[in-house]
């Protein structure tokens, strides 16, 4: 019985291990699955929409093939069709209820069929058709002869595949999702089948030892009758039965030591895959990667637009622009600048370069660090232009007051310019706003929801900088450390005007600059505004024959070294609001500014 339950257990164990392995070969699923089309028509780009990167579920791996420059980036759906305006596109995606793909022709119809779903582009000259280093892209790729990238992107992100933009976009596009062939059955079965082993051989090795005890001396028979006593003869050297059978312990030495062979077989084949074995979806690495590549993409949410830029979209945009500017600082290369400057930012610095062309150990503007954000507010928005505030810390001198900055995109195929770079007042307190991922509204320049409309703030400020207390503005601002008042305001521009020589006068202006008001809301109901101001000093001999000499930065940009005219210097204030609301009993705060010497000429 013993031997037939040995065999019983030693068939059971080769089944289990046979149909263990045979899960992870013979019967082993595909690990991946894939789609795939051929661009036909001749145009420069395609686009493989939503519904085809989320044909199946899991992570996408793109295989592009078909030119020798092959680019590929991913961004929302709605911003890669404004980006093409009215560039030709092979559609790309899944033909409805169907494992297939598509690729159509599709040209943008006239302006009166264009769909809603497109967000509306302001006009704008042709520009570039190079899709490369666009500031809507999320995340862009590039390959020689082919490329093959694994992405991870929701519903609503599209992706752009192009050449360079002049030659035709690359031809063959490949689709592949993982698929989930673990067997998590297969690791119990050739481990069972191994303890089902063991238990046979131990079971067989049993009945060896009771069939050998069965063979042991048995009880004497019934005497016969007594024979007579034959010659003795000479007794033969006994034999030992180990002489003959060998040791006793030799057969159960080889058993034994088959053990470790099974053991050792069944580990290898059972233990060096998480695929054999089962698992809670929780842990799954494929749930936890999918996850994590997500986080980057704006989620849509129901009836209010997305955020302009992700966070970490604003961060490439934003050390693009450092490394820019800290180049063109250090060359004076206003044309350089001008590619990711605008406005007051722009003009303030491009004076700050010809000044320095002219005085060697005149100071530079503080250079813009590149990270790390510490607060990122984008516009909720769906069209152009859109606005993004930003601040930035100094990684390498924490003691350096943070740099805030607005940046404005005009259109889909515009960079991001900065139209404003403040440095932070020391004690302000930027107020609470909106996750990055969610965004803020754009607040309306006459809009009345605030102490002060946005479009209001800058007149209302110069006003007081001219008139102090004075001023019907006063009140609505706040004086508790406000420093930029302290060195532009009424009591030094009487101080400047005590120390002029009484053979020369002094007047003073201020206006509203020539920067947009821009106005982001804000969690308390009120608002962020950044504005800009112009400030003008004009001096002028009063005595027959005087003459007024400008000097140091006056005199490097209007290139006059005495005049009996007079001499009209012009200042560019940068400012940082928080505008509070409507009935609020807070006041007005300034949270940063920037002031430059923008232009000094002699009057005419």
């Amino acid at each position: 019985m013993r031997f037939v339950l040995a065999i019983v257990a030693f068939v059971l164990a080769a089944v289990m291990i046979v149909l263990g392995i045979a899960q992870r070969t013979v019967f082993l699923e595909p690990a991946s699955t894939s789609l795939s089309t051929t661009v036909t028509d001749d145009v420069r780009f395609a686009v493989i929409e939503s519904s085809a990167l989320t044909a199946l579920p899991g992570s996408q791996t793109l295989t592009i093939t078909g030119a020798d420059t092959v680019f590929a980036a991913y961004g929302r759906s709605g911003d890669i069709k404004a980006w093409l305006a009215d560039e030709p596109y092979a559609d790309i995606r899944q033909v409805r209820n169907t494992a297939r793909l598509s690729s159509k022709l599709t040209e943008v119809p006239p302006a009166d069929e264009t769909s809603t779903d497109v967000p509306a582009v302001a006009p704008e000259e042709k520009q570039s058709a190079d899709p490369v280093g666009s500031d809507l892209w999320l995340q862009e790729f590039n390959g020689k002869g082919s490329l093959t990238t694994t992405v991870n992107v929701p519903d609503g992100i599209a992706v752009i595949v192009a050449s360079d933009g002049t030659k035709p976009a690359p031809t063959e596009i490949t689709l592949t999702w993982p698929i989930d062939n673990s067997t998590p059955m297969a690791g119990p079965l050739i481990a069972g089948g191994g303890v089902l082993a063991i238990i046979g051989l131990i079971l067989y090795l049993w009945a060896l030892i009771h069939l050998r005890r069965s063979h042991g001396p048995r009880r004497n028979l019934p005497r016969g009758p007594r024979m007579p006593r034959l010659p003795r003869v000479p007794r033969p050297k006994s034999i030992k039965a180990s002489e003959i059978t060998g040791p006793r312990r030799s057969i159960t030495r080889k058993l034994i030591a088959s053990v470790p062979v099974l053991l050792v077989t069944g580990l290898v084949l059972s233990g060096c895959s998480a695929d054999f074995w089962p698992s809670s979806p929780a842990t799954s690495d494929a749930a936890t990667s999918a996850t994590a590549a997500a986080t980057d993409v704006p989620q849509a949410v129901k009836d209010v637009p997305p955020p302009a830029v992700t966070v970490p979209q604003l961060e490439r945009i934003v050390r693009r622009i450092a490394v820019l500017s800290t180049d063109a600082d250090a060359k004076l290369n206003g044309d350089a600048l001008a590619a990711r400057f605008t406005g007051p930012a722009l003009e303030q610095r491009l004076a700050n370069y010809k000044i320095r062309a002219a005085i060697a150990d005149f100071p530079a503007l503080p250079a813009l660090p590149a990270s790390p954000l510490t607060l990122t507010l984008p516009q909720q928005s769906s069209t152009w232009p859109r606005v993004v505030m930003t601040v930035i810390q100094n990684a390498d001198d924490a003691a350096v007051a943070p740099t805030a900055i607005v940046l404005r995109q005009e259109t889909p195929r515009s960079a991001y310019l900065i139209e404003y770079a403040v440095q932070l007042e020391a004690a302000a307190k930027v107020p609470d706003v909106a996750p990055a991922t969610i965004g803020a509204p754009i607040i309306a320049p006459d809009s009345k929801l605030l102490l002060l409309p946005p479009g209001e703030v800058a007149a209302a400020y110069a006003d007081i900088l001219l008139q102090g207390d004075k001023s019907p503005s006063f009140a609505l601002f706040e004086v508790k450390g406000d420093t930029f008042r302290t060195q532009v305001g009424l009591d030094k521009k009487n101080e400047k005007r005590a120390a002029l020589p009484t053979t020369a006068s002094i007047d003073f202006a201020a206006a509203v600059g020539a920067g947009s008001a821009v106005a982001l809301a804000t969690n308390d109901s009120g608002s962020i505004v950044a504005v800009s101001i112009t400030e003008t000093e004009t001096v002028k001999p009063v005595d027959a024959g005087a003459t007024v000499s400008p000097e140091g930065a006056s005199k490097a940009l209007s290139g006059v070294s005495a005049t009996a005219k007079g001499i009209q210097s012009t200042y560019g204030d940068q400012l940082l609001f928080h505008v509070p609301a409507a009935g609020s009993s807070e006041k007005i705060l300034l949270l940063g500014y920037a002031q430059g010497l923008i232009s000094s000429t002699e009057l005419p």
